[in-house]
């Protein structure tokens, strides 16, 4: 286990330097469109703030590419933060500019260093330390609240956690690795992951480690048809990784022999239009016919999901089981996620991780639903292969 800012003494009057992940969508005006991931820091700042500390955050907005680009400037959204938060965020315009922004901070403020991408040395890939000692200088200890980019080895994520000690996680930090965690190495059976997506490659990782863990793993979406063709149906036009055929027998294999019960979809919604307009129809998943291509489940399969997930104890979805960003095609992956909710009333310990699953999962229901939405994609991604996060590893063993 990591420390968590729960573990510091005395932190009144020390300077906190905190990395989040408030890379946060914006419109044409900057205008912030959706404010999920600056709601999530919220806990771990109003905890250093209540015990008065100093609080200088780092953060990055999308990828200006090691240059001061002012269209990925955070000034906006330092802007939105002071809402949230009830108070004006002191905006430090750059590291260069910082020591006196923070010298001049009273215990309890808020401030925001300008997008910590404009730095050629955030992501490089290097030893070098030299911007991780700058950065050092502005705090009295680090805290990394950025699940979303602790698979980054990055300067603010990773060679800073070895300089600036002690080391610890922020409050979210700290659930997100609790929850992927307490669902992976002990859950209560039966456990049971969907796996959806388009690709079977960007999921192999994914399905082995799961495969060792699982009682039941559906497996929906795009990459069903890979599954299907290995085994000799026709999926007209449908999604399919030719050269994942033989990766596709092997899981169906290793399933075979840990005991973990596939559930794959027996129908499937077919179009022979992507943008809904045509003929949608429903089919047997392995008699897609010729100019039709599958984006959801079906009926049956949709009923067969949803009786594996009601009898579940511990739930995690990485992926969703149709196209559902049409709402034409968002039938299959509504019916997963109520019954992952069903499941969750019952006592069920359910995880959504993973970009789309967590999109779908705000669209169709409430993040109070599940036990857990992650914020980290790719982040959640790599956490659920069994990989090692740099973001975690750099941070204090308890």
């Amino acid at each position: 286990m990591k420390k968590s800012i729960k573990d510091l003494g005395d932190i009144k009057g020390k300077t906190a330097l905190v990395r989040v992940d408030i890379n946060v969508p914006l419109d044409e005006n900057k205008n912030v469109t959706d404010d999920t991931r600056i709601q999530a820091i919220v806990p771990t700042v109003n905890y250093l703030k209540e015990k008065g500390a100093k609080i200088v955050l780092m953060a990055h907005l999308g990828r200006p590419k090691g240059e001061k680009n002012p269209e990925f400037t955070l000034e906006p959204v330092a802007k939105y933060m002071a809402k949230v938060f009830g108070e004006d965020i002191v905006f430090i315009p750059s590291v260069e500019e910082a020591k006196p922004y923070v010298e001049k901070l009273a215990d309890g403020q808020i401030a925001l260093l300008e997008n910590i991408r404009y730095y050629k040395a955030e992501e490089a890939k290097d030893d070098d330390m030299t911007f991780a000692e700058e950065l050092a200088k502005l705090g009295n200890f680090y805290v990394n609240d950025a699940f979303g980019a602790a698979h980054r080895n990055h300067t603010s994520t990773a060679k800073l956690a070895k300089i600036l000690k002690p080391a610890v996680s922020g409050l979210l930090m700290e659930k997100e690795i609790r929850c992927l965690s307490q669902a992976l190495d002990n859950p209560t059976r039966p456990f049971t992951a969907v796996v959806g997506g388009a690709k079977v490659s960007s999921k192999i990782g994914v399905l082995e480690n799961l495969l060792d863990k699982v009682d039941n793993m559906i497996i929906g979406g795009g990459m069903a048809y890979t599954f299907v063709k290995a085994n000799g149906g026709k999926i007209g036009n449908s999604i399919c990784e030719d050269d994942q055929l033989e990766v596709a027998k092997a899981i169906e294999k290793k399933a075979q022999e840990k005991g973990v019960k596939l559930v794959m979809a027996t129908d499937v919604l077919v179009t022979d239009d992507f943008s809904g307009n045509g003929t949608n129809k429903f089919v047997k998943i392995n008699e897609i016919p010729d100019g039709f291509e599958g984006v959801d489940a079906g009926p049956e399969s949709r009923k067969a999901f949803a009786e594996v997930l009601k009898s579940s104890k511990t739930i995690l979805m990485n992926g969703p089981v149709g196209a559902f960003e049409n709402p034409k095609f968002a039938e299959g992956t509504k019916a997963v996620l109520e019954a992952i909710v069903e499941a969750t009333k019952n006592g069920a310990v359910s995880v959504i991780g993973g970009g789309d699953s967590v999109s779908a999962a705000k669209k169709f229901c409430k993040a109070e639903d599940f036990t857990h939405v992650s914020t980290g994609g790719g982040a959640s991604l790599e956490f659920i292969e069994g990989k090692v996060l740099p973001g975690v590893a750099a941070l204090d063993d308890k």
